[in-house]
Order: structure tokens, then C-alpha cells, then sequence
């Protein structure tokens, strides 16, 4: 036979100077433990097997819901209707009549200079509502308008830009 040292030096066990087979492969001493049988004789886990004594789950498979006969949880428990959009983007509101009494003079409003001013968050989408009257020219620059709100500030001499 010839000698598989020199064709496959990686695969060559060198303290015996045999190629390593597969079957030469054993778990080092001690760290596999034989799996206990349970059931099988009433020397050591036998008998009962550590379900306890008598009744149905001791005898056979039981569903995980099983409560008896009883109505289970789940069934009793009414469902989720509907569902949450993570799509959803909610606005911040600000109405006319706020914008008026924050800007008597009219000028420039920014979705920063209102956070500033305490009508919204910073940060934070805005929306300009057409509720109340507004008489100055205002400059409003926000992320979304109402119909009427447009109106009312192109009456009033202003302009309303979305960002």
C-alpha cells in the first residue's frame, strides 16, 4: 500500500504518523452526558417519569390551552380590530386665530419660529387650520395646509407655502 503521508500531509495524524480518519473523532471525556430515560423502570426516573401523579396530563398529550373544558383565555379575550399605520404622519395644529394673536403685525411664520414662540413642538410636522379670522398679511411657511386656511391668508393679503 502506498504511503498517504507524502499525497496528504494535512490530513496525517503526526504523532502516529496515520492519515486522521473520521471515525477516529470522539468528544472530549466528560462533556457528553447520557440523556436520561425517563419511564423506563422505577430504579431511577421511572414510574411517573416527573409528570406527577394520575390525572390527564400524566396519561397522555394535553393541548397547551387546554383548561378543562372551560372557555379558554384566548377565545375569551375579544380580538384587535383594525390595525396601526406606521405610515401615519401626525401634524401639529395651528389655527388662524392663533397665528393672528402671535403675529398682530403680520411677517414671516416658520415652523421654527412658532416652536420658539410655544404654539408647537420643535422638530415636528405643522398644520395650518382655517379656524378663526385673520386680517394681516402673513407669509406662512408650513408642512401642510387646510382649504379654508388658504383662502383666509390669500384674502388677507399673505401667502401660505408648503414645505
Amino acid at each position: 500500500m502506498a504511503d498517504l503521508s507524502k499525497d496528504a500531509p494535512e490530513a496525517e495524524d503526526t504523532a502516529a504518523g496515520t492519515p486522521l480518519q473520521v471515525h477516529d473523532l470522539r468528544p472530549a471525556p466528560g462533556s457528553n452526558r447520557r440523556k436520561v430515560r425517563k419511564g423506563r423502570g422505577e430504579a431511577s426516573k421511572g414510574k411517573t417519569a416527573g409528570r406527577g401523579t394520575k390525572g390527564t396530563k400524566a396519561r397522555g398529550t394535553v393541548p397547551v390551552g387546554f383548561e378543562g373544558g372551560q372557555m379558554p383565555l384566548i377565545r375569551r379575550v375579544p380580538k384587535l380590530k383594525g390595525f396601526k399605520n406606521p405610515n401615519r404622519v401626525e401634524f401639529q395644529v395651528v389655527n388662524l386665530d392663533k397665528l393672528a394673536a402671535l403675529y398682530p403685525e403680520g411677517g414671516e411664520v416658520t415652523a421654527d419660529d412658532l416652536a420658539a414662540r410655544g404654539a408647537v413642538r420643535r422638530g415636528r410636522p405643522v398644520k395650518v387650520l382655517g379656524t378663526g379670522e385673520i386680517s394681516v398679511a402673513v407669509q406662512v411657511k408650513a408642512h401642510a395646509f387646510s382649504g379654508t386656511a388658504k383662502e383666509k391668508i390669500a384674502a388677507a393679503g399673505g401667502t401660505a407655502d408648503e414645505l
